[in-house]
C-alpha cells in the first residue's frame, strides 16, 4: 500500500493568469482564508511563478531535480535547513537548491513568491 499522504495546505496547480494579462497579487491575497494557500500564477518559459500566503509550518521534504525561489513581498518567512534557519524578511529571497531537505515556515502571516520548474510536486520528492 503506497498511498500519498494528504496534506493541510491549498495548494492550486492551474495557472491562474495566462500571458498577456494582468497578474493580480492584491486580490488574491485579499481574498484569502487558508492558512497555506499556494496559488500558479503564470507560467514563464519552463518555470512557474507562484504565489503562498501562509501562516503555521510546512512540512519537511526535498526535490531532487528542481531548486525553488522564495521571495517575500510581505511579512517575515524562514526556510529551515538541516544545519541552520534562513530567516528572509519583506524584499528579501532565496534558492534552496535541489536536493536539500527543508521546511517553510511563517510566524505570522506572510505572503511570498516561489519561482521553480512547472513539474515540481510542491510537496516534495517521495
Amino acid at each position: 500500500m503506497n498511498e500519498k499522504p494528504a496534506f493541510p495546505y491549498a495548494t492550486h496547480l492551474d495557472i491562474k493568469f495566462p500571458a498577456l494579462s494582468l497578474v493580480d497579487v492584491p486580490s488574491l491575497v485579499a481574498a484569502c482564508t487558508d492558512k497555506w494557500y499556494n496559488q500558479t500564477l503564470c507560467k514563464v518559459n519552463d518555470s512557474v511563478i507562484r504565489l503562498g500566503v501562509m501562516q503555521g509550518e510546512y512540512h519537511w521534504h526535498k526535490h531532487d531535480h528542481d531548486d525553488e525561489f522564495f521571495f517575500v513581498l510581505d511579512g517575515h518567512f524562514i526556510i529551515d535547513l538541516e544545519d541552520r534557519s534562513i530567516d528572509l524578511q519583506q524584499r528579501q529571497g532565496y534558492v534552496v537548491p535541489r536536493g536539500i531537505v527543508h521546511r517553510t515556515r511563517a510566524p505570522e502571516r506572510a505572503v511570498i513568491l516561489m519561482v521553480e520548474t512547472a513539474a515540481i510536486v510542491p510537496t516534495g520528492d517521495v
